[in-house]
């Protein structure tokens, strides 16, 4: 059964917006996510509830590099806890007092102080600037190495199946097929004189 060429068309054009669509956002996503870098900021995502109510779980959280002595107590940062602490990785918690060098954080979320004092180490620190909610999803998905490969594999899968469409389509419609110039009848030239 022929779909009709009009039908064909607004699908056609349909799909053409969509892929627009979300090429923009892709791409608008992506400087949002490059332009902080730009300009010196890192990007940290929150995978803990501590700062919760101020930095959500999920959150991407942009951080600006400072030299150690510019910080103070209220400022937000990521560091990494002493040896011994009781947690693994990097924690991101509000300083709460400063003492010399040594400084004090707690988590926003949590009633007590971190049970440990802390040195840094290096002259500079990142200290947040701002968070955006829930962008740090993705970042915490595509760190799982099955859900790399998915969000690899499916697109790549698309686009081939998408690729071997249009190219059946196009054999569809190849020249010297029944009702070609090549099969009809050619009319005589006459002979010059």
């Amino acid at each position: 059964m022929e779909i009709p060429i009009q039908r064909r068309s607004r699908r056609s054009r349909a799909i053409s917006v969509a892929t627009t669509c979300l090429s923009t956002v892709v791409t608008l996503v992506g400087l949002a996510l490059l332009v902080p870098s730009l300009f010196g900021m890192h990007r940290v995502v929150i995978t803990g509830t501590s700062m919760t109510g101020t930095i959500d779980y999920g959150s991407l959280v942009f951080e600006e590099v400072v030299p150690v002595s510019d910080l103070r107590v209220g400022d937000i940062i990521t560091y990494q806890p002493p040896p011994g602490a009781p947690v693994d990785g990097m924690v991101t918690h509000r300083i709460v007092a400063i003492h010399g060098d040594v400084f004090r954080t707690q988590g926003d979320a949590v009633p007590q102080r971190d049970p440990w004092k802390f040195r840094l180490d290096e002259h500079e620190q990142g200290r947040v600037r701002f968070a955006v909610p829930y962008v740090g999803y993705p970042f915490m998905w595509l760190a799982d190495r099955q859900t790399r490969i998915l969000a690899i594999s499916v697109p790549a899968g698309i686009v081939t199946l998408v690729s071997l469409g249009q190219a059946a389509l196009a054999l569809r419609r190849r020249p010297g097929r029944e009702g070609s110039d090549s099969q009809r009848p050619r009319a005589a030239m006459p002979a010059g004189g």
